[in-house]
């Protein structure tokens, strides 16, 4: 009894040494495998392009089995691969040297090809500009033009980046037009407390609205059909009129 214990127990020692080296011979074989991998003429061709030896274009070809290949894009170069992958600092600094100096080397040649077009077009289309200015399309008068007796309808609702940096414009340009009228969508009709906070929180000096340079209103009722905010309306005199946000 005591020696088929012992036997048991010399088992369950020896087997993590056993399993150990079943990997390490696993690893070896492997190793060997991909040293013994011949390349194909067009992958040989592609290695020495890189600069790069046959073994480091097996192990570049091997990472894309695993993890690499999955969740990196197709145009991920061989450099990058081995150097993500590096299994030391001297090795990882030899990728990023070689890496360094191919951008540098493509970084140079477009801009000589940008060079040559450019030399190419003055030479071959001499009195043609590449832009014909009077093709581009240009903003009618009623969506840029303001006067000083205009005022400005702007349509905002809280939580809105856009409406924000729209109204922060609008503002700026307050000394150039007769007042601002600010509509506030989103808050409960009658709920003065909420807009004067809205407007608390965006920097609007209660001397502004004392004077009927800006005034608060709640936007609720007012008819500005498919409109979504941010809105711009021009008041001139009865007239209203929708206005681009690109006038400010």
């Amino acid at each position: 009894m005591i020696m088929r214990w012992s036997l048991v127990a010399m088992m369950l020692l020896l087997s993590p040494l056993t399993v150990a080296r079943a990997d390490a011979t696993q690893s070896t074989t492997e190793e060997t495998h991909v040293q013994q991998t011949p390349l194909a003429a067009s992958e040989r061709a592609r290695a020495q392009s890189w600069e790069l030896s046959d073994l480091e274009w097996q192990r570049y070809r091997t990472l894309l089995q695993g993890i690499r290949g999955s969740v990196s894009p197709a145009t991920l170069s061989p450099l990058e691969v081995l150097g993500i992958h590096a299994r030391d600092d001297a090795e990882r600094t030899r990728y990023a040297e070689q890496w360094a100096i191919a951008m540098r080397d493509d970084a140079e040649r477009i801009l000589a090809f940008q060079r040559a077009y450019d030399e190419a077009n003055r030479r071959l289309f001499p009195d043609t500009p590449l832009i014909d200015p009077a093709q581009i399309p240009t903003r009618s008068p009623a969506e840029t033009e303001l006067r000083t007796s205009d005022r400005v309808l702007v349509f905002v609702r809280p939580s809105c980046s856009d409406c924000e940096a729209l109204l922060s414009r609008v503002l700026a340009s307050r000394s150039k037009l007769a007042g601002i009228d600010i509509f506030v969508a989103g808050v409960v009709k009658g709920d003065e407390q909420a807009v004067r906070a809205w407007a608390n929180a965006h920097h609007i000096d209660p001397a502004w609205v004392h004077s009927r340079q800006v005034t608060l209103n709640f936007a609720d009722g007012v008819d500005r059909p498919g409109a979504v905010e941010p809105y711009l309306m021009r008041r001139r005199g009865d007239a209203l009129t929708p206005l681009a946000t690109t006038a400010f």
